[in-house]
């Protein structure tokens, strides 16, 4: 059979090169009943140095170009143009008022400071627009030398692997246009019962994509923020924030933002939907694990082991009370082995189904505690899960895709996603593995937005946000 093998492959040599064969033994005219083919390739060895220098190219791209500074100029622009709005503010008061005494040369240093200011902005703005348009010629530059590079190292693609792939990805692009064209108006995701995802797995998680201090950079290092994943209509890009502003431990009021580029640089339109006058009282927020969802903030009340919703647009707060035993007051707070974070008994979530309250209860020995928040008028504590994982060995937790997640912390770069449960099947994974790096050391509320598949952290005053990788991250929806 042997030599069968070798005879057929002499009568019909590969193409890809020369073969030679000669009897096998140290005397190659002494007959045999087997035959040695010595295979010579005709083909060229892979320039794995070109492949590694297109590589690093690639990644001193990636790493050049960051959010931040595609922020910048959008920034900038926001700011110069709150300026100039107050510039002709004050000039109307200059020409309504101006007795040509004092009061008009005061009035007129006024408007000389936010001239020189505005100046001053316009120089900047100039500035990094010259910086960027340099950068973006680099880049382009850079880009197309990789791009020649590639082009040549796909030669050695014999079997044409990358072509196909590359066919690939234009029909799926042209599917995927032709759905979007074959569809009137917008598509609000399917809203999964607990445990079913329509994006697959959980599998990772990259950023931050955002990072930004706002307009109270360094000031209130407790709070949290985000998305509605149920907005109003007219209300689909506002964002909203609760800062602890007395203690660390109360709050009063919801700020909302038009846009993301307006909380970026601070500018908060419509601004303050104020809950009470008066902090701490009735129905203030106490603690930083406050959630929005269709229209209305969801958080800890004051002083009580119950959960508030306040309505934004009626002004109104209902609320209902968690079960006998639940910890509040900070003696079931969120901890790690230096610190414990102050009342953050009662964590609010939300996700693709709605929103989710975590807590822990005497009953359980301190373990966490999962129930789904049922929006009736008023709402009311729905199903309830118990878990095995301890609450004070989490620093924080949120749902996604009805499934809940816990955090621990690493050390002050990192945080991890170490824990899951799925009510709907009951199972446990204290080894999920995932980890978040961290701009601050302590991340002090997470929430998930299934909006844009977002998880946004409030850290030590800095807000930070993070997207959320599925298995099936094709699969995309938008509201």
């Amino acid at each position: 059979m042997s030599s069968l093998i070798h005879h057929e492959a002499l009568r019909n040599p590969p193409a890809v090169g020369p073969v030679h064969c000669h009897p096998a033994g140290k005397n190659k005219d002494a007959p045999s009943d087997n035959c040695v083919c010595e295979f010579i390739s005709s083909e060229k060895s892979f320039p794995y140095d070109k492949l590694k220098t297109a590589q690093d190219s690639a990644s001193s791209c990636t790493k050049t170009i960051t959010p931040q500074k595609a922020f910048a100029l959008d920034s900038l622009l926001l700011g110069l143009n709150r300026r100039l709005s107050q510039l002709e503010q004050d000039v109307a008061v200059l020409e309504k008022e101006d007795d040509g005494k004092l009061f008009g040369a005061l009035s007129l240093h006024v408007v000389e400071n936010e001239l020189t200011e505005i100046q001053q902005m316009i120089d900047k703005l100039n500035s990094t627009a010259r910086e960027s348009k340099q950068l973006s010629e680099d880049m382009a530059q850079k880009l197309g030398d990789v791009k020649e590079e590639m082009a040549e190292l796909e030669k050695f693609d014999t079997m044409q692997v990358v072509k196909r792939q590359q066919a690939n990805q234009r029909l799926k692009r042209d599917l995927d246009q032709c759905m979007n064209n074959g569809v009137h108006g917008t598509i609000k995701p399917p809203e999964p019962t607990a445990g079913t995802c329509p994006y697959g797995q959980f599998i990772n998680i990259t950023g931050p994509r955002v990072h930004t201090g706002g307009e109270y950079a360094g000031s209130y290092k407790y709070g949290a923020w985000g998305r509605d994943p149920k907005p109003e209509p007219g209300k689909e890009s506002w964002y909203w924030r609760v800062m602890l502003t007395s203690s660390n431990r109360y709050a009063h009021y919801v700020r909302l933002y038009s846009t993301l580029s307006s909380l970026i640089v601070g500018i908060s339109v419509p601004g303050n939907f104020l809950i009470h006058a008066s902090n701490p009282t009735t129905n203030t927020i106490q603690g930083p694990n406050a959630v929005m969802y269709a229209g209305a903030l969801y958080y800890n009340c004051y002083n009580k082991a119950s959960v508030c919703r306040f309505n934004l647009t009626s002004k109104t707060v209902t609320s209902f009370d968690l079960p006998k035993g639940t910890r509040y007051n900070s003696k079931g707070d969120f901890c790690h082995l230096e610190d414990c974070y102050p009342f953050t008994d009662v964590d609010l979530a939300t996700d693709e189904s709605g929103v989710w309250v975590v807590y822990t209860t005497t009953q359980n020995f301190g373990n966490l505690v999962l129930s789904k928040v049922e929006e009736s008028d008023p709402p009311k504590l729905g199903k309830t899960w118990w878990t095995s994982v301890y609450k004070r060995s989490v620093t924080n937790t949120f749902m996604a895709c009805g499934v809940l997640y816990a955090t621990r912390y690493v050390d002050q770069n990192r945080e991890e996603i170490f824990y899951s449960f799925d009510p709907t099947t009951g199972k446990e994974n204290f080894n999920v593995g995932i980890h978040i790096n961290k701009v601050m050391p302590n991340i002090l509320s997470l929430n998930y937005s299934p909006v844009d598949q977002m998880l946004h952290a409030y850290c030590d005053a800095q807000m930070v946000s993070y997207k959320v990788l599925f298995e099936a991250m094709g699969n995309t929806f938008t509201y």
